[in-house]
């Protein structure tokens, strides 16, 4: 299967944070998308890596993705390194997204810049002739995604560009909402707090798509940066 655009993310529920909205804006315009979810976020404070599992299939059905996998790197202790590359690379060519979302350059979390990094290095790797992969038995072919761009998470960061969600903001929460060991949940009170479980940050999904899209003059808007410079072909290309 051919994908349009792979979204991947250092934990489950990190897509639908940082790019929910445009996934499922991407989805509504025909393109198909997937999901890679590089840990199954087992270190988290609330739930288990088996509810985590559950939730993010959840969460896929929401957003109506074409397929969501996991590599089950160790939470907090996965690295950029020959190996975990290798692994990464094998869903690229299995995959042969044209863009690929992946985590913020930087952040609170320290799996996301991590994250961030092993994506980007393993989506020019992947277009290396000479790295031999194989799935199932047979060989892949060299690809490499034509952009990369990573979301904003947790720490405020500039975007390069806006996507437009406005039509997107409710499936974006839901989807977020579909993780509910995660966040504000009453039904969870008892658990340990964390900077996620909190009203506030829950209300953050919303209101922080909403201070964004005012900056640009729509209703909600997510932010992106890029690694090289964004090529248009006409100025009114530019809204």
């Amino acid at each position: 299967m051919k994908l349009d655009i792979l979204c991947i993310g250092a934990h489950p529920d990190d897509v639908e944070l940082g790019c929910g909205g445009t996934v499922a804006k991407e989805i509504a315009n025909g393109k198909k998308v997937g999901i890679l979810d590089l840990t199954r976020g087992e270190l988290g404070t609330r739930g288990t890596a088996e509810t985590r599992d559950e939730e993010a299939a959840n969460a896929a059905k929401i957003l109506g993705v074409a397929v969501r996998e996991n590599l089950a790197f160790a939470d907090g202790f996965f690295v950029n390194d020959k190996a975990h590359q290798l692994e990464v690379i094998k869903i690229l060519r299995k995959y042969q997204p044209d863009v690929v979302l992946c985590n913020a350059v930087s952040d609170r979390h320290i799996d996301h810049p991590k994250g961030s990094n092993l994506a980007s290095d393993s989506c020019f790797l992947s277009g290396l002739i000479k790295i031999k992969t194989e799935v199932d038995g047979e060989n892949q072919s060299p690809w490499r995604p034509k952009q990369v761009y990573h979301y904003i998470q947790w720490q405020p960061i500039e975007p390069d560009f806006v996507v437009d969600i406005s039509d997107q903001i409710d499936v974006k929460v839901k989807s977020v909402m579909a993780y509910q060991t995660q966040f504000f949940n009453k039904k969870y009170k008892g658990e340990p707090d964390t900077p996620i479980s909190s009203k506030n940050f829950t209300d953050s999904v919303t209101y922080r798509a909403k201070d964004l899209g005012r900056l640009v003059g729509v209703d909600y808007a997510e932010g992106f940066t890029v690694e090289r410079y964004v090529t248009v072909n006409s100025l009114f290309d530019l809204k």
